[in-house]
């Protein structure tokens, strides 16, 4: 795989495009060459999101994907069911791969509207993984969130996202670091090493991974 490939951020539920400037900025900075997919995540989902990013990966050429939070389901749904797509690394940020219990209480306490159409999707997560690209995953464990108010997450967690929720069978690598769910966006050291993963496939030595 060619260093520092053109990367494509996708943001989460709730977020606008802006949301991940910083995070672009800090790639940008890094030598990476980076766009970001803006999609609306309640009023169309997956269903709008899905083939409008295997539409733009089409048109682009080979590139990486960083998807925070929904971000990061949006993207391997896109490649689960378009495997031809040249996509080599895949890093998500805090997404909650196997299925989100804050989703689910919010569901369970007739609060699902929020969630839009973007809701089976986050309540009920993927299933492993088995594609060609490869996926890290970057997980918080500062509980700072509205998971952590409603008491949906037992365990460790960002405050929105269980670590145990972020473990999917088949990722490449997985790490922890103590940044909430919002504030992986705005991390140097979240963007470090989703730099070092876009470039080697791996995080680096050293970095705390989760164990279940």
């Amino acid at each position: 795989m060619t260093a520092d490939p053109r990367v494509l951020l996708l943001h989460g539920i709730w977020n606008p495009r802006s949301w991940l400037m910083p995070l672009a900025l800090r790639l940008r900075q890094q030598g990476f060459k980076v766009d970001v997919f803006g999609y609306p995540s309640v009023f169309g989902g997956p269903d709008v999101a899905v083939p409008a990013l295997a539409d733009w990966l089409r048109r682009h050429g080979p590139t990486s994907l960083v998807g925070h939070s929904l971000g990061g389901l949006v993207a391997l749904e896109t490649l689960r069911q378009s495997p031809e797509l040249d996509v080599g690394r895949v890093v998500c940020l805090g997404s909650p791969l196997c299925g989100s219990g804050t989703a689910r209480t919010l569901a369970g306490h007739g609060w699902g509207r929020a969630l839009g159409r973007s809701g089976e999707l986050l309540q009920h997560g993927l299933p492993d993984w088995h594609g060609r690209a490869e996926v890290g995953l970057v997980a918080g464990n500062l509980a700072h969130g509205v998971g952590a108010l409603l008491n949906a997450l037992p365990g460790d967690s960002d405050g929105t996202v269980g670590l145990e929720e972020t473990c999917l069978h088949g990722l490449a690598d997985h790490c922890v670091v103590p940044v909430s769910h919002t504030g992986m966006v705005f991390s140097a050291e979240v963007a470090s090493l989703t730099a070092s993963f876009l470039r080697q496939g791996h995080f680096p030595e050293g970095v705390p991974r989760y164990r279940q």
